[in-house]
C-alpha cells in the first residue's frame, strides 16, 4: 500500500474512533473502553443443539457481548472483531483436533450485499485461524428473529449445502456469531455429513441466555 493510501486508511480509521463510543458504556470517543473490554474476556458456556451437535460459546449474549456483536453486524464496526476474535480463540483453540478444518456458517447473500462483509469468516480470521469456505446457501430463509424453536428449524431446513470432491473429507468445526436455539448450526453439520466431512462440534462466539441447557464449561 503506498504512503499516501495508508495515510488516508489511518485518518479514516481515526475519525471512526473519535466519532464513536463505547459499545458497553457509551464513553464517546473510543472503540471499546478498557473496562468493557475486560467484559470481552472468554467465560466459556456449552450448549447442545437438537440434533445432538455440542457447540461451545466464548460468551453469553448478553450485556457487553450483544452490544458489541450487534454493532459489528448492524453498524459496521469491524475493528470490534479484534478482542471478540480473542474471545472466539480461547474457545476455539481447546476444540480443535489435529487436522480439522474451521468452516463458517454461510453468510446470506442479502447480508453479505449490505455488509460487504462475512461476520463469521472475520471472527475467525481475528482468532487466528484460516476460514474454510465449503458451506454455501442454497435457498434463502426468512428472517430468525422472533421464530420458536420449531419454526426456526423448519426455516433453516435444506437452506445449506457443503462443496464437494475432497479425497479425504476431514473433521470439521462449525463456527458462527451467535447460537440460540441451534437449528443452523444443525443445518450446518447436516450439509456437510452429505458432502462426507466429520463435523466435531460446533464453536460460536456467544450464546444466547435463554437456551435452556446452556451450562457453564468447567
Amino acid at each position: 500500500m503506498r504512503w499516501e493510501q495508508a495515510t488516508a486508511v489511518a485518518r479514516e480509521a481515526l475519525a471512526f474512533v473519535l466519532a464513536s463510543c463505547c459499545p458497553g458504556c457509551d464513553w464517546p470517543g473510543t472503540l471499546l473502553c478498557d473496562a468493557c473490554r475486560g467484559m470481552l474476556a472468554a467465560d466459556p458456556v456449552e450448549v447442545v443443539t437438537p440434533g445432538g451437535l455440542a457447540v461451545h460459546a466464548a460468551l453469553t449474549y448478553e450485556g457487553v457481548a450483544a452490544r458489541s456483536i450487534r454493532r459489528v453486524k448492524e453498524e459496521g464496526a469491524t475493528m470490534l472483531t479484534r478482542p471478540l476474535g480473542a474471545a472466539l480463540a480461547t474457545v476455539l483453540g481447546e476444540r480443535m483436533p489435529p487436522g480439522a478444518l474451521v468452516v463458517p456458517v454461510p453468510t446470506s447473500r442479502a447480508a453479505f450485499r449490505r455488509r460487504g462483509y462475512r461476520v463469521p469468516e472475520l471472527l475467525i480470521r481475528e482468532a487466528g485461524y484460516d476460514a474454510r469456505r465449503i458451506l454455501h446457501p442454497a435457498r434463502r430463509t426468512g428472517d430468525q428473529r422472533g421464530l420458536d424453536r420449531e419454526r426456526r428449524a423448519r426455516n433453516v431446513a435444506g437452506s445449506m449445502r457443503a462443496s464437494s470432491g475432497w479425497a479425504e473429507a476431514p473433521p470439521v468445526v462449525i463456527v458462527d456469531d451467535v447460537v440460540t436455539t441451534g437449528a443452523t448450526l444443525d443445518e450446518a453439520a447436516r450439509a456437510l455429513r452429505a458432502a462426507g466431512f466429520r463435523p466435531v462440534c460446533g464453536v460460536a462466539l456467544a450464546a444466547t441466555p435463554r437456551h435452556r441447557d446452556t451450562r457453564k464449561s468447567r
